[in-house]
């Protein structure tokens, strides 16, 4: 053997799948429990920052949400043109930076922007990580490492109320700084342990210019809606953001019909489940993202429970959701897709008017909250998972990637319009009334996401 192969074989690093998939599922499970670990800190935060308004602390969450969203397409995109390993670590570095950022805080504009920030890490290490594990897996051993990296969102979801209530016992500003240990810790060990993959330099770049006025729309209409009960619905402020978002929609939807590489090919919406996917996604997501919100805001708000009370009590929902998702992966083999996901969004419909029936200012959890909030969350186990496993079953393999992309969008966009929602529904009315009817929403929103979802089983399995 010449000197050259030593040297070469020496430098190619060698591949541990189970290390891969441990590193590249921890960053994800990061990205995805920041969009659970807030709720449960909103009071504190505004009460540490001066400020207790529910429609400028929803930007915590929102604004989030919205730079997610927008940018998770253009993201992938870029990192496939200048390479997945070092958009992974670009991302996550950016996360980590914007999390001590987020920490240091002293105004809630401050926050808001550093939280943008770390959307837009997150945005960049989402799907760059999942292209860097099929990468470096076996084929044999793609489809349950796949499986092990979503896992990982369940579980932020899980357990991110109660660990967002335990931090807040300390200080809101620990929700944030626990990302810096677990974050420097990834970074040197994906430098180290994670191969790079293929990238093509002959890509077209992604269209920026398109993310930037969807984030306008988005944002826009979020405005509106949180900002119209102070306002007014029929001010000139409020008609003027939701004239802007429909314009901006507009002309996202004509730029992204003439640009080779837009944010959102409308050619994927011809196919029919993929189409009712995104629509499902979007409504389920609204109800649950108002519905988790809602009962976090009632907990500390009407019931005046601390959060690390409140993240234990909100626990138990989420906590249905591996389980059931992973049932609800079996069912798919006896019933249609659109089946089991319809069914999903009609138990947290269920589940809502179980606990609004029933729940008052008086706590009584076990018997007022906890049957139907069990209910809700054997809901969403059945029904999350299954519109993002099956919205690309109907696309060709080369466009599941960004059909997969896509379909976050659209969850991100719903989580957006259903705290927007809920904002402006609470702000209308006593508080025990206003819940109500905000809970109603949420019936109807999952209600909509069942007869979407119908729709949503591919033509071919």
């Amino acid at each position: 053997m010449s000197l050259d192969t030593l040297v070469r074989d020496r430098a190619v690093p060698v591949v541990r799948p189970r290390a891969v998939l441990i590193i590249l599922s921890a960053a994800a499970f990061m990205a995805s429990l920041d969009l659970f670990i807030v709720n449960v800190a909103l009071s504190d935060i505004g009460h540490d920052l001066g400020s207790g308004s529910l429609s400028d602390l929803s930007w915590v969450l929102n604004g989030y949400a919205i730079i997610y969203a927008a940018l998770l397409v253009p993201a992938g995109r870029l990192a496939d043109r200048f390479g997945r390993k070092s958009g992974f670590l670009l991302g996550l570095a950016v996360f980590v930076l914007a999390s001590l950022g987020c920490a240091l805080s002293g105004d809630l504009t401050v926050l808001v922007a550093f939280r943008l920030l770390q959307a837009a890490g997150a945005a960049l290490l989402t799907p760059t990580s999942l292209g860097l594990l099929l990468a470096a897996t076996p084929a044999e051993k793609r489809a349950s490492a796949v499986r092990a990296w979503a896992a990982s969102g369940s579980l932020a979801a899980a357990l991110g109320p109660v660990v967002g209530g335990l931090l807040v016992e300390a200080s809101w500003r620990w929700i944030f700084l626990v990302n810096l240990p677990f974050g420097i810790a990834a970074l040197i060990a994906a430098f180290l342990l994670v191969p790079d993959s293929v990238h093509d330099r002959g890509l077209l770049l992604p269209d920026l210019l398109g993310g930037l006025i969807l984030i306008i729309s988005i944002g826009a209409l979020a405005t509106g809606l949180v900002k119209a009960p102070a306002w007014g619905w029929g001010s000139a402020s409020t008609i003027g953001a939701l004239l802007l978002s429909a314009v901006a929609l507009v002309g996202f939807l004509l730029r992204s019909h003439r640009h080779p590489v837009p944010v959102v090919e409308l050619g994927l919406l011809k196919h029919r489940s993929f189409a009712w996917s995104n629509a499902t996604a979007l409504l389920f997501s609204a109800a649950f993202a108002a519905n988790l919100l809602s009962f976090v805001l009632w907990m500390e708000g009407v019931w005046h429970w601390s959060a690390l009370r409140t993240g234990l009590g909100v626990a138990p929902g989420p906590l249905m959701v591996p389980v059931f998702a992973a049932i609800g992966h079996r069912l798919t083999s006896r019933f249609k897709v659109g089946q089991v996901t319809a069914a999903g969004s009609l138990l947290l419909g269920v589940g809502v008017v179980l606990v609004l029936t029933s729940i008052g200012p008086t706590p009584s959890y076990a018997t007022d909250f906890l049957p139907g909030w069990l209910i809700g969350g054997i809901g969403v186990g059945l029904a999350l998972p299954t519109i993002l496993s099956s919205a690309t079953a109907a696309l060709a393999p080369h466009q599941a990637s960004t059909g997969s992309a896509i379909v976050n969008m659209s969850r991100q966009i719903g989580a957006v319009l259903g705290i927007s929602i809920l904002v402006a529904v609470l702000a209308v009315g006593d508080p025990v009334n206003a819940f109500r009817h905000a809970w109603w929403v949420v019936v109807g929103l999952a209600v909509a996401g069942a007869v979407a979802a119908v729709r949503t089983t591919p033509a071919a399995r």
